[in-house]
């Protein structure tokens, strides 16, 4: 580090505030010894690191379903965060499993991990204190708060609210979801959100309306064939995300039901295949990214020694396209 600061003329500690973001420095400045660092071919020496702190360079990224493309943009965001400061992001798919999830907490554990994001689905707060026990800080991602753990969450109301204003402008009046699995920690916060808003809108969603299941392409496409047997079937469909909302776009097409004009649609999430399916998902977007860099940032934060829990709110925004 040394060699660099001389090289672009300016003081250790100026290029430690460049590896690591840790103070602003101005944009001449970071060019200078960005292009010091270049030239040098410098790069953090983890290893050192690791030996003088007691800890990896391994932050554990755990998430419910990797084929679901929003955690791949979320694990690439913290990434781009992370790397610069000599941390590396390892992806661990726990498929909504709780022996798995916790499986992976052990992990973190035993391999003295720098940090760990997850978006809990089956766990509990009381899961995460042999975490707080090792000094391993926890960043969850999710609709509600996990003990003392930070939280990125969706500040999701107003979307909804334009979402299902949308739907019940367009005429239709028997409102439906697909919702996720009754087990899953924390109950859904979506559907009681979704059931809130449909009240103040003169509306309803009525429980019989309510389908459960995974997260999942398949659990879509059977919670729409239920609903759509239904003797007095809806005519608009909230999913719980959008690769639910995929597979209820697959069984339309197998039984003939068209989107929307039998029946409308909205995803949540935003993922990458949203605007790519035909028609287009109408959905509500929780920026990947956007919690990508959230997270990264707590987590940073408590690596410097921040002690108090903190919530940052990722504002979701409603996209209408074609299925409403």
């Amino acid at each position: 580090m040394a060699d660099v600061a001389r090289a672009a003329g300016v003081s250790s500690a100026t290029v430690s505030y460049v590896l690591s973001g840790k103070r602003p420095v101005a944009e001449e400045t970071r060019r200078v010894v960005e292009a010091a660092i270049a030239d040098l071919g410098f790069t953090v020496n983890t290893m050192a690191r690791s030996l003088r702190t007691g800890r990896s360079s391994i932050v554990a990224l755990v998430v419910p379903d990797l084929s679901n493309p929003f955690y791949a943009q979320l694990a690439a965001s913290l990434q781009k965060e992370l790397r610069p400061l000599g941390l590396h992001v390892m992806v661990c798919d726990t498929q909504a499993v709780r022996d798995e999830e916790r499986a992976f907490l052990r992990e973190a554990v035993q391999q003295r991990f720098a940090g760990v994001v997850i978006t809990p689905f089956r766990l509990v707060a009381k899961d995460f204190q042999t975490l707080s026990a090792a000094g391993i800080p926890v960043v969850v991602s999710a609709d509600l708060p996990f003990g003392d753990a930070d939280l990125v969450t969706p500040d999701a109301r107003a979307a909804m609210r334009q979402a299902l204003t949308e739907v019940t402008g367009a005429g239709r009046r028997r409102i439906a979801m697909i919702a996720g699995p009754r087990d899953a920690t924390g109950g859904d916060p979506r559907l009681e959100l979704l059931r809130a808003l449909a009240v103040q809108l003169g509306t309803a969603l009525p429980g019989r309306l309510v389908v459960r299941g995974e997260h999942t392409r398949e659990a879509g496409a059977a919670g729409f064939e239920r609903l759509m047997r239904m003797k007095h079937r809806p005519d608009a469909v909230f999913c719980a995300n959008d690769v639910v909302a995929i597979g209820a776009m697959d069984k339309a097409e197998e039984l003939g039901i068209g989107i929307p004009g039998d029946v409308a649609l909205v995803g949540h999430d935003d993922a990458s295949f949203a605007s790519l399916v035909r028609p287009r998902l109408t959905t509500v977007r929780y920026p990947a990214p956007d919690v990508g860099r959230a997270a990264a940032r707590l987590l940073i934060e408590r690596l410097e020694g921040r002690v108090a829990r903190k919530t940052v709110k990722v504002k979701a925004q409603f996209v209408p396209r074609g299925t409403v």
